[in-house]
C-alpha cells in the first residue's frame, strides 16, 4: 500500500483550509510528532535550519518579527499553498505559534479566507496562540489589499 500524500486531518498541528487542503504547523523546539514525515517543509527562522530528510525551503524570519524579505516570503506562501494540494507540507518556526501562525494565516488568505478574518481562522482551527505580535497581525491583514 502506498503512503497517502496528504496529512491525517485529525493529527496534531494540522490546519484544514476552506478548500480542504491540509498543512501542518509545528514548533521545531518540540519533538517531531508520530506519523508520516513531510514531503516538503518551510522553515521560518532567523538563521538557516538544521538539515532535514525531506526537501525544504528556508524563509529568513527573525523571532517576533516579520520576514526579512517579504517578496520571498510571499513566494514561499504561494508555493506552500500550491504544494499542499498534493503533498504533506509542513511550516515550522521555533515555537510553532508566531511565525508559523502568521504564515498559516497568509496561506489561508490565498485559499480564500478574508484577510481581516485569517488570524481568527488560524487561531480557531490550528492554535489559539497563533500570530503573536500586532505587526504579524497587520502583515496578514495587508495581504488582502
Amino acid at each position: 500500500m502506498t503512503e497517502p500524500t496528504t496529512w491525517d486531518p485529525t493529527a496534531p498541528g494540522i490546519l484544514r483550509l476552506p478548500s480542504g487542503r491540509l498543512l501542518r504547523g509545528r514548533g521545531l523546539s518540540r519533538p517531531l510528532t508520530p506519523g508520516p514525515l513531510p514531503t516538503f517543509g518551510f522553515y521560518l527562522l532567523g538563521r538557516p535550519p538544521k538539515t532535514v530528510d525531506w526537501p525544504s525551503r528556508w524563509v529568513r524570519w527573525p523571532d517576533f518579527r516579520l520576514p526579512a524579505d517579504r517578496a520571498d516570503a510571499a513566494d514561499a506562501f504561494r508555493e506552500a499553498w500550491e504544494r499542499s494540494a498534493t503533498e504533506r507540507v509542513e511550516l515550522a518556526c521555533a515555537g510553532g505559534h508566531g511565525r508559523t501562525g502568521t504564515a498559516l494565516a497568509c496561506i489561508a488568505v490565498l485559499d480564500g479566507v478574508p484577510a481581516a478574518e485569517a488570524v481568527a481562522y488560524v487561531r480557531e482551527h490550528y492554535d489559539r496562540h497563533a500570530v503573536e505580535t500586532p505587526w504579524q497581525r497587520k502583515f496578514v491583514e495587508r495581504l488582502g489589499r
